[in-house]
C-alpha cells in the first residue's frame, strides 16, 4: 500500500547471497560421493559400501532441495513485501517459515531421485557396475539395455577419441540430448566461439541431427574417463 514502511532489503540480499553459494558445496560434496562410489566398483569392493553411497547421495539431495526451498520462500516473502508495502512490517521469519513450510509440504520421493547429480549418479554407477560385471537388479538390468556399447561393452580405442580434435580425450562430456561424447574443452570453445557469433552450435559428431549443443546439456562421463585412463595403463604396462 502506498506510504507504507520502508524495508532494507541489502542484508536479505547478502544472506540469499550466501545462502545460493552452499549449493556449490553441495554439489561437491555429490561429486566426491559419485567418485568414491565409482572407485569402490573399479576396485571390486562390497556392494553394501557402494549401497551406502547411494544413501549419501539421497541425503545430499535432500539438503539440495531444502536450500532451494528456503531461497524460494525468502525471494517469495521479499517480493511479497515489496508488492504489497505494508504499513507495519509483518515478521518476516515467520514469513519466510510459513511458504518453507508450504513448499516442503509438495516433497516426494521420485521428484527427489530426478535430482540431476543423483540421475547421473545412478546412470553413471549402473555403467560401471555393468563394465565390471557386477550383477544388475532385474529392473536395473532391463531399462539399460539401451547403455551406448561404446562405453558399457567394447572399450574400443577408436570411441576413445574426440570428434572435435581426434585426439584421445582426457576430460569427456557427455551431451545428454543426443548421448554423443566430447573433449569438454573444445565442445565449450565451439559453443563460446558460436555465441560470440549468435549462432547455436550443432553437434560435431557426423551424422548427428542434435543442432544445439547447450553447455548445460553437457555432464562429465567419469566412467568413460576411467574406460580411458585403463586402457591408457594397460598400454603402458604392454610396452
Amino acid at each position: 500500500m502506498p506510504g507504507g514502511s520502508t524495508v532494507p532489503f541489502d542484508g536479505v540480499n547478502a544472506c540469499l547471497s550466501s545462502l545460493k553459494s552452499c549449493q556449490s558445496y553441495i554439489n561437491s560434496g555429490m561429486d566426491v560421493t559419485t567418485k568414491v562410489a565409482l572407485d569402490l566398483v573399479e576396485s571390486h569392493n562390497d556392494m553394501e559400501e557402494v549401497n551406502k553411497m547411494e544413501k549419501v547421495m539421497l541425503e545430499y539431495a535432500v539438503m539440495s532441495r531444502e536450500l532451494s526451498h528456503y531461497v524460494q520462500a525468502v525471494e517469495d516473502t521479499v517480493n511479497q513485501i515489496k508488492r504489497e508495502k505494508p504499513e507495519t512490517i509483518p515478521d518476516l521469519k515467520d514469513l519466510v517459515q510459513e511458504k518453507f513450510t508450504a513448499l516442503e509440504r509438495t516433497n516426494n520421493d521420485l521428484e527427489l531421485k530426478r535430482n540431476e547429480k543423483f540421475h547421473l549418479f545412478e546412470e553413471q554407477l549402473k555403467q560401471m557396475r555393468k563394465q565390471f560385471g557386477v550383477p544388475l537388479d532385474a529392473g536395473e538390468s532391463e531399462a539399460f539395455e539401451q547403455i551406448d556399447e561404446d562405453v558399457a561393452v567394447t572399450q574400443s580405442q577408436m570411441n576413445f577419441i574426440c570428434p572435435i580434435t581426434q585426439m584421445e580425450m582426457k576430460k569427456p562430456v557427455r551431451n545428454r540430448t543426443c548421448g554423443h561424447r566430447y573433449e569438454e574443452e573444445a565442445i565449450v570453445g565451439i559453443i563460446l566461439k558460436r555465441e560470440k557469433q549468435k549462432k547455436k552450435a550443432p553437434c560435431p559428431q557426423i551424422g548427428c541431427n542434435n543442432a544445439e549443443v547447450k553447455r548445460s546439456d553437457l555432464v562429465p562421463d567419469e566412467v568413460l574417463k576411467r574406460a580411458i585412463e585403463r586402457q591408457s595403463q594397460h598400454s603402458q604396462s604392454t610396452q
